[in-house]
């Protein structure tokens, strides 16, 4: 069934695609995707655009709702017909969360269902898509952050598929444990704070007090969110993204308020940070965040809460028992968040028995990355917070014909905070005119 209707610019068609949950089992229980197609509204019936399919970052997040022309896509419509997929679990595919997951048994049974919601099985979802939409051709695929981690995969397991790749802050290791991730990204984590208090220096202090606040306070958010010192070291998350800096320094100023029982943390402040910390919408983030990085028998053994235990001045209590400023952390999940976070609780011992698994499938292919022959481009965002520039220019290295765009000007945002630019770069190098 499919529905079609308008916005400026626009004509939007609402897919629903039934796919195998296994793709081993082709013919066992199947699962529904949803995708939203968007063409140029001066070309919705011009019947030769070729097709770009967008890969959103994660894992867990539905594709981007866009009004309009906006972003990237504005860009994109002047030659392709787009597909913004909801990737397997997220938005308006069939769940994955708290609420559904009980439905596939206990903990050990939603692990083992959760085993199907990596890179490979997304990879063979839009090979099926592909193939009802576009007859066979092969498509463009637009990979942001872990969508570029998906296309790499795509690169290994079905580059028949593709005509053009194109990657924004999403190059992979292609054998680092999430144990040598985690290892590069605090240092990294590291320097972006500093920066940050370069620039906000009155926030050294504003970040000591509502630690130290938190340490003799049980707070518990309006969603019933425990926020911890440990939750609100995580907001540094935000250093990110291109206005994540400022917006930190916003929250952090208006923090207080006085009540007739004390000094607390204020209800405007509280209700910023939940829906900053809060997984309810994307619970599959936290679920399978280390799984994409697990490729063989080793366990990710909740690698970030392990590795963290290597850099002691991310301990907030040592901080404050002395004169430095408080380290907020960044882009890593932690055991902690499944008794903190309402939305995580009930998928507690399931994450446990993921980080536990030993029987992990490979989701890149070295030799075939080596003898690559798809036009891929890649903007690698300098000292990006989230997925580490060496580890990308080495993968870079390895995928024959891949030409990168190493640029400061952005962070890892870039797709999103300036799209017609970096779709434009992008589309350049892949066509070999830049």
């Amino acid at each position: 069934m499919t529905v079609r209707y308008r916005q400026p610019g626009v004509v939007l068609t609402d897919h629903r695609f039934t796919v195998p949950l296994d793709h081993a089992d082709p013919d066992g229980e199947t699962i529904e995707l949803f995708a939203r197609e968007a063409v140029a509204s001066d070309r919705a019936d011009a019947g030769d655009l070729p097709w770009l399919v967008y890969l959103q970052g994660g894992p867990g997040f539905g594709a981007d709702r866009f009004v309009g022309r906006q972003s990237w896509l504005g860009r994109a419509l002047r030659e392709f017909r787009v597909l913004l997929l909801d990737q397997r679990g997220t938005g308006a595919s069939t769940p994955a969360n708290r609420q559904t997951l009980p439905l596939r048994g206990g903990p050990e049974q939603q692990a083992d269902h959760l085993t199907r919601f990596r890179a490979d099985s997304i990879v063979r979802d839009c090979e099926l898509i592909r193939r009802r939409l576009t007859g066979g051709a092969p498509w463009t695929v637009l990979g942001q952050s872990f969508g570029g981690f998906c296309t790499v995969t795509y690169l290994s397991l079905a580059p028949e598929g593709l005509d053009t790749a194109l990657i924004t802050g999403g190059l992979p290791s292609l054998d680092a444990h999430a144990d040598d991730v985690y290892r590069a990204a605090y240092p990294r984590i590291e320097r972006k704070v500093r920066a940050h208090y370069a620039r906000y220096p009155m926030d050294v202090e504003r970040a000591r007090r509502i630690a130290g606040h938190l340490l003799e306070h049980e707070v518990v958010l309006p969603n019933g969110y425990r926020l911890t010192v440990e939750a609100f070291q995580s907001l540094g998350a935000l250093l990110g993204r291109r206005e994540g800096s400022h917006r930190l320094h916003y929250l952090l100023e208006d923090a207080f308020v006085r009540t007739p029982g004390g000094i607390r943390l204020s209800d405007a402040f509280q209700e910023e940070v939940q829906g900053l910390l809060s997984y309810a919408g994307h619970p599959l983030y936290a679920v399978l965040h280390e799984a994409i990085y697990a490729q063989d028998a080793r366990p990710t053994a909740w690698a970030a809460e392990r590795v963290r235990a290597e850099f002691p001045q991310f301990d907030a209590a040592k901080a404050l028992a002395g004169d430095g400023p408080l380290l907020f952390t960044g882009e890593s999940v932690h055991p902690w968040m499944f008794d903190c976070d309402p939305a995580l609780r009930p998928l507690r011992e399931t994450a446990e028995l993921l980080a536990a698994r030993t029987d992990w499938r490979p989701l890149y292919d070295p030799a075939r990355l080596a003898a690559n022959e798809v036009p891929v481009a890649a903007a690698v965002y300098h000292d990006d917070l989230y997925v580490d520039t060496a580890h990308s220019l080495r993968t870079a290295r390895a995928i024959r014909g891949l030409r990168t765009w190493v640029t400061d000007e952005f962070e890892h945002d870039g797709v999103r905070t300036d799209g017609p630019r970096v779709l434009d770069r992008l589309l350049a190098l892949a066509r070999g005119e830049a």
